[in-house]
């Protein structure tokens, strides 16, 4: 059996939202692959009986490990350190050392902000430096040193004490590894494996009959660990497995491309981004985009990765039909007869920003957000599409999506990727 893990996140600003947690998901994924099945992800605000209350639990629960993250800082709220020394039965003391070592760090400060009072940086250098006995130190990456501290007694979890800035607690975390108290809490790790399976046009309950089907009369997919998440429009199906658990995995994914072969469009965990990208670069295209209800949003997804000027020629922003004519040139005739949001504009932007950019692919996305702007015959949330590729070819789809404007936006980037993806595969338009 595997090591079990917890992580607490600290911090009040995570905990009411004015700050996302980065710290949680990077950390278990760490975990992941160290082979330690993570167990709980908790986030408490800077309250010691909070902090307390969830180590308590971790602890109950036979964690073998536990992770904090922040409270590591110099003012009062940060109070990780002493609360996990505590915890664990270990009385802390200043390491002198350490002190002087921070003390370094902070210094150049001193000589950059003159007016700050000496004595106070001094004692917040103490306070960093106040560690449990027993516990091993993890030098620090901004002035904030990390911890390692082990229980008393062979039946507690050890807890691995790290800062919240994910830019101190990422190169700290390899230090913390590679020490012998983590070492021992994790002597249990087993090697895990995990696929990810990518759909697209399907819903989550189809996914579910799917997973019944696989599993048989017999439970033979009962030993992996399956999760099965909507995101952005597509169907993400993660599976976690040992490595004596292979068969059963390859019999789960042989029933998904069996059954749902037409829109599994990724089995190795690739992205339709990742996928449109290296379409384009191994085919030497280039693509264009005109935007109206999304504003930008699709020319964003395809230039997020690094090395998209190779193809990503450019983008326009036609939200207002003047746009559409003027920057596009969409016929206003054409807008007057069958509406704006309509196939046929889509086609005359996909056009229009190919030729006026000069790319082998174009792609025209009109559609209506809301909240408001509906009609009965095009309701909020019916977005028209076109891909212009070719030699005058287009993939064109009208979709209705649900959710509210930010969900209809995003979603409709997914649309428009995947169209722009079998366009340049010949597959044809999907199942929407």
């Amino acid at each position: 059996m595997s090591a079990r893990a917890g992580i607490v996140v600290t911090g009040t600003e995570v905990l009411t939202g004015r700050v996302v947690d980065r710290n949680g998901p990077w950390l278990a994924e760490r975990l992941r692959e160290l082979g330690i099945d993570i167990a709980h992800i908790a986030v408490v605000g800077d309250r010691a009986r909070d902090l307390v209350g969830a180590l308590r639990f971790f602890s109950g629960e036979g964690m073998d490990l536990i992770l904090t993250s922040g409270g590591l800082g110099p003012t009062a709220d940060d109070l990780t350190a002493p609360v996990v020394g505590d915890f664990q039965g270990r009385p802390s003391a200043l390491d002198e050392a350490l002190s002087e070592r921070i003390r370094l760090i902070v210094e150049p400060l001193l000589a950059r902000w003159p007016d700050l009072d000496p004595a106070a940086i001094e004692a917040a250098n103490r306070k960093q430096a106040m560690v449990p006995e027993g516990a091993t130190v993890l030098e620090p990456v901004g002035t904030a040193p990390g911890l390692v501290v082990p229980p008393l007694s062979g039946t507690a979890p050890t807890v691995v004490v790290l800062p919240g800035p994910p830019g101190e607690l990422k190169p700290m975390w390899a230090a913390a590894v590679e020490t012998a108290a983590f070492r021992a809490a994790t002597g249990a790790a087993v090697e895990y494996s995990q696929r990810m399976l990518r759909l697209f046009g399907i819903p989550e309950s189809e996914i579910a009959e799917t997973l019944r089907v696989a599993d048989g009369e017999d439970g033979r997919i009962s030993a992996l660990e399956i999760t099965t998440c909507l995101r952005r429009g597509e169907v993400e199906v993660v599976t976690r497995y040992e490595p004596a658990d292979q068969a059963a995995y390859d019999h789960f994914a042989a029933t998904v491309r069996e059954r749902h072969g037409g829109i599994l469009f990724s089995d190795d965990g690739r992205s339709v981004d990742e996928q449109v990208a290296d379409l384009l670069g191994e085919r030497g295209l280039t693509i264009a985009v005109a935007e109206s209800c999304t504003g930008g949003l699709l020319g964003a997804r395809l230039t997020e990765r690094a090395g998209s000027s190779e193809y990503m020629v450019g983008g326009l922003v036609v939200y207002a039909n003047a746009a559409k004519i003027a920057l596009a040139g969409v016929d206003p005739a054409l807008i007057e007869r069958v509406g704006a949001v309509s196939e046929e504009v889509a086609a005359g932007l996909a056009d229009g920003v190919r030729s006026a950019l000069g790319a082998d692919v174009g792609v025209g996305i009109t559609g209506i957000a809301g909240p408001g702007g509906g009609t009965e015959e095009k309701p909020v949330g019916t977005v028209c599409f076109s891909v212009a590729f070719g030699e005058g070819e287009h993939l064109t789809r009208t979709v209705h999506l649900p959710g509210s404007r930010f969900d209809v936006r995003d979603r409709s980037t997914t649309v428009a990727l995947h169209l722009v993806r079998r366009a340049l595969l010949g597959l044809g338009a999907p199942p929407l």
